[in-house]
């Protein structure tokens, strides 16, 4: 009984503690977060079925890399050159028309990828795309060319 209650009691303690930190959408999260959740998660669960069943031990820890998170959070705020350290920076994969091999390369892409998130907003072909971004969190923003870029 006190494994389910434990569970319960991390499960409530988590998403409250990941409300707190963060309130972007599952698919606009960084890797930075994604790894602030596993970990808590982690915590949750090694309290629940580990040796060690104590709440105060687990939430102490959930605590202390919520604030971890928090510090770091304010420190990418505050030089954002750690932010581009940590959580990336939107990189071009075509520009004004032109796929960037290189960096398609370098990131494991191919251009079958960007036309599949290309088409999940609407686009039906390579010839309606000016750039493709594979932004921070992963997804890929697609602008479309302008009129006159595509008449002429």
């Amino acid at each position: 009984m006190s494994m389910i209650l434990h569970a319960v009691f991390g499960y409530i303690f988590l998403t409250l503690m990941v409300r707190v930190l963060t309130r972007r959408p599952g698919a606009q999260m960084t890797q930075f977060e994604f790894v602030l959740v596993f970990l808590m998660g982690g915590i949750i669960i090694l309290s629940t079925v580990g040796k060690d069943h104590s709440v105060t031990n687990c939430t102490c820890a959930v605590i202390a890399v919520a604030s971890m998170h928090r510090v770091t959070a304010t420190l990418k705020l505050r030089y954002p050159r750690l932010g581009a350290i940590l959580d990336g920076t939107p990189l071009v994969l075509v520009r004004e028309g032109k796929w960037k091999n290189d960096i398609m390369q370098g990131m494991r892409l191919a251009p079958e990828d960007v036309m599949a998130a290309s088409r999940t907003k609407g686009f039906r072909s390579f010839d309606q795309i000016d750039d493709a971004i594979l932004e921070r969190n992963g997804g890929i923003s697609i602008i479309e060319k302008h009129k006159e870029d595509k008449e002429g």
